[in-house]
């Protein structure tokens, strides 16, 4: 069973966050993910960069994924 540190993991190996959160009960998850990579892509790009970070992990492990994804500057203001 994956677990919300494995997401984490997951994510971290692939995108550089500076703030990451995630919950969940092994296979739905919420995250919350801060990065620098977000800068000047709307929501949907945003949560597309998270889905390749994830890769096939999303159709195997992962049932389902929520997330919060904010650039720098929206999560310190």
């Amino acid at each position: 069973m994956v677990t919300p540190g494995d997401v984490k993991t997951y994510i971290e190996e692939s995108l550089d966050c500076e703030h990451i959160e995630v919950n969940g009960d092994g296979q739905h998850f919420e995250a919350v993910i801060v990065s620098a990579s977000f800068e000047s892509k709307n929501r949907v790009q945003r949560h597309q960069i998270v889905y390749a970070a994830l890769g096939e992990r999303m159709k195997a492990e992962i049932h389902a994924l929520s997330m919060k994804t904010l650039t720098p500057a929206e999560w310190n203001a």
